[in-house]
């Protein structure tokens, strides 16, 4: 289903390297906005070690955000030192598109990393990615996702119901 992800995790610090080879994944698209920072720009402590930890695996990673501030999305890429996109219009394909071509790999090895069914999930199902989700760092949310939560907390309980998943 489009609004489903393939795995369901804490945090994007539970995407270990034996994870990626399970699901013959090479490189990864990561969401900013409490995906890797909070709303107050704060970054979870281990998120730099966790990259780190990736690419020196061979892992390829790039940012694709939503988000129309060039300044935080690039200061998060350049702490991380991996390449970014910014005001990608998730989930239109666009902005996964020019992620690919970035990270040089075909799709299907390629995960998809974020908080939002809405953008995240459906954008991966759509471009035909590895949708990966993962719970927000914070309840705090911008207002039109605060908007949407209600709407995908209940997906997430069904899709959590349907896979008998524990979280």
């Amino acid at each position: 289903m489009i609004l489903y992800p393939k795995l369901y995790l804490n945090s994007v610090k539970e995407i270990s390297i034996e994870i990626l080879e399970q699901y013959h994944l090479k490189g990864l698209i990561l969401d900013v906005d409490n995906t890797l920072i909070d709303i107050e720009k704060n970054m979870p402590y281990g998120i730099k070690e966790w990259v780190d930890n990736l690419k020196q695996q061979n892992i390829s990673l790039c940012i694709v955000s939503n988000s129309n501030h060039k300044d935080k999305v690039e200061q998060v890429a350049k702490k991380l030192e991996i390449p970014y996109i910014y005001f990608a219009k998730k989930p239109l394909k666009s902005g996964f598109n020019r992620a690919k071509e970035i990270l040089k790999l075909n799709n299907e090895q390629i995960g998809v990393v974020g908080d939002q069914i809405m953008t995240d999930i459906i954008g991966a199902n759509r471009s035909k990615m590895f949708p990966i989700l993962v719970k927000p760092i914070a309840e705090k949310d911008i207002w039109i996702t605060k908007v949407k939560r209600p709407i995908e907390n209940k997906i997430i309980e069904k899709y959590i119901r349907s896979k008998n998943v524990h979280k």
